[in-house]
């Protein structure tokens, strides 16, 4: 075997270049004027189309929140779990309390709506004044996030 015997796999036709006289007539199938008919034709990118149909989002509402963040009342805590638990985002979650939001572990917020006789332990989760209150009077104690 040669080098000049070799013969590739795929063929090595060009594709048709048109536009360029020859037996094609006068136009050579570009039809007559416009842009489409003349040589070095731009087109708009597809994708400049969508982009000019979404909303732009302007002014003070369009802005998203940068946290996530779930509620919690105390009387949910006082409902679903044991006394001197140690209250964390995991273990809420564990016990269905909260959800995932986007995939991600929420920030968690505990509100003094209702109740509570046990005394808990809060790490990790945003409380409020009120329920910081009631937590203590109980004999409970809160962790404040670092």
């Amino acid at each position: 075997m040669q080098l000049h015997t070799i013969k590739s796999s795929r063929t090595t036709a060009s594709r048709k270049r048109i536009g360029r006289g020859g037996k094609r007539g006068t136009y050579s199938g570009r039809g007559m004027k416009g842009q489409k008919s003349r040589a070095g034709a731009k087109y708009e990118p597809l994708i400049r189309q969508m982009v000019k149909r979404y909303p732009k989002l302007r002014g003070y509402r369009a802005q998203t929140r940068s946290y996530l963040q779930q509620i919690v009342s105390l009387s949910s805590l006082e409902k679903y779990l044991d006394d001197n638990a140690v209250i964390t985002p995991k273990l809420l979650l564990e016990k269905n309390i909260i959800s995932t939001m986007k995939g991600r572990m929420p920030k968690v917020k505990i509100l003094g709506t209702g109740e509570v006789k046990k005394a808990f332990t809060i790490k990790g989760c945003e409380v409020s004044e009120s329920a910081k209150a009631k937590i203590i009077a109980a004999g409970g104690s809160v962790e404040e996030n670092k």
